[in-house]
């Protein structure tokens, strides 16, 4: 009995051994699976984040690759005048601007070319042709926009436009400007003023007889009118849509006899109604930089037309409107934002009198192939049409297109001025 009694507890015990060991064994494999599994997900994060990193320097380095190029690739051109430099980032299509989106800019340009000067015909690393000053600056090319550039390569001066230019009382200014980094924040003064005789260098800090600063700062706009014998200025000022040091900014303002507005970034920046003194008559231009407060800047693509033509009597009553205000990417047939006021305005004549039919005819100038300039023409013409018809609601029934690339100039091909004048898009009423 004792015997089977001890058998009996020796198996027991064998048992509760067994047992401990299966439940101990359970624990180390289930503690070696655990921390396998841990050290796997560690992993993965740690694979996961690196990843993430690299995928966010990534995204960095194409982006910054993809603004240098597209900056370099970008450059805007007017149809009628002028190849404007501007900014062109890498963006998703509701990022692009809309024609709606300019609805502000309701400038539209006149069909005279007062000026247009983009420095092309001037060597690179000379002082501009047409141009005078009393410190340093001279023409460069850039890695960040096509084109030269005027480098107004100092912190106090001036820079003035040889030539007199009959300015109207109503008149538009179109120029590219790239602020510099460094220095103060003045990127620019822009002086229209007026001289009874002509002095090349005039040195007062308000030159001539009577004018208008527009001074163009990294932290405001401000404006100036002034008047010989006069100690009061006419001001106004906003910091709406500032320009960017750096980057291409294409600046629009419109004098309308007293009245100056400004538009910069899709939005009128200014507008003052009684900014100029009655009675003012400007004849020529220069940029001002001042001491101490200057960073300098590049210009180019400088244009001055007349503004406001009566669209309706040119084109129902004389049957023809040239319109320079229609805005296109160099080489490319997509309609600019900027050229929002001009086809409202011919479409809102266009809507009044729905019995009009209107052929539209592209033209270029002669730099280029002639097939592929002439094939530009025609689908630049075509891309009007369109947004006229999608936008502004006119009848696309109405409307025939053509385009004449080259082949029928205004103007010779041998300045930037004619050619700006033989870039341009012309309403035909059939």
């Amino acid at each position: 009995m004792k015997t089977a009694r001890f058998f009996l507890m020796f198996f027991f015990c064998l048992v509760l051994i067994n047992l401990n060991a299966q439940i101990n064994l359970k624990k180390i494999i289930k503690d070696q699976t655990n921390r396998k599994a841990n050290n796997e997900a560690n992993k993965g994060v740690n694979k996961g984040l690196n990843e993430a990193e690299k995928g966010i320097k990534d995204i960095f380095k194409k982006d910054k690759v993809a603004d240098s190029s597209s900056v370099n690739k970008a450059r805007d051109v007017n149809s009628g005048t002028t190849d404007q430099k501007a900014p062109q980032t890498v963006a998703q299509a509701s990022d692009v601007p809309s024609l709606k989106s300019y609805s502000n800019y309701d400038f539209v340009p006149g069909e005279k070319v007062l000026l247009y000067e983009d420095f092309s015909q001037d060597a690179v690393g000379d002082f501009p042709a047409l141009w005078t000053t009393d410190v340093a600056g001279d023409v460069n090319t850039l890695n960040i926009a096509p084109g030269n550039w005027f480098n107004l390569n100092s912190t106090e001066g001036t820079y003035w436009f040889m030539k007199d230019i009959d300015f109207p009382k109503n008149f538009i200014l179109e120029m590219d400007i790239i602020p510099k980094k460094s220095g103060g924040r003045f990127a620019a003064d822009v002086v229209f003023f007026g001289e009874n005789s002509h002095s090349e260098m005039d040195k007062g800090g308000d030159p001539g007889t009577c004018g208008l600063h527009i001074k163009i700062e990294k932290n405001v706009w401000e404006t100036a009118g002034y008047k010989k014998g006069v100690n009061e200025k006419l001001t106004g000022s906003s910091t709406v849509n500032l320009v960017r040091e750096e980057k291409v900014n294409h600046v629009i303002v419109w004098v309308q006899n007293r009245r100056v507005r400004i538009y910069h970034q899709g939005g009128k920046v200014l507008d003052i109604p009684t900014n100029i003194y009655e009675g003012s008559k400007f004849n020529r231009l220069c940029f001002k930089l001042y001491r101490g407060a200057s960073c300098g800047s590049y210009i180019s693509a400088v244009k001055i037309t007349t503004a406001a033509p009566d669209l309706r009597n040119k084109l129902l009553t004389e049957g023809k409107l040239v319109t320079y205000g229609i805005y296109f990417d160099v080489n490319k047939d997509e309609v600019k934002p900027e050229s929002y006021g001009t086809l409202k305005g011919i479409a809102d004549i266009l809507n009044e009198v729905p019995d009009v039919k209107v052929k539209v005819v592209g033209h270029t100038d002669s730099d280029g192939a002639d097939a592929a300039n002439l094939d530009l023409s025609k689908r630049r013409a075509a891309a009007v049409k369109n947004e006229l018809a999608r936008n502004f609601n006119v009848n696309a029934d109405r409307l025939v297109t053509d385009g004449m690339g080259e082949n029928q100039p205004v103007a010779p091909n041998d300045t930037p001025v004619n050619k700006a004048l033989n870039r341009r898009v012309e309403f035909i009423r059939m």
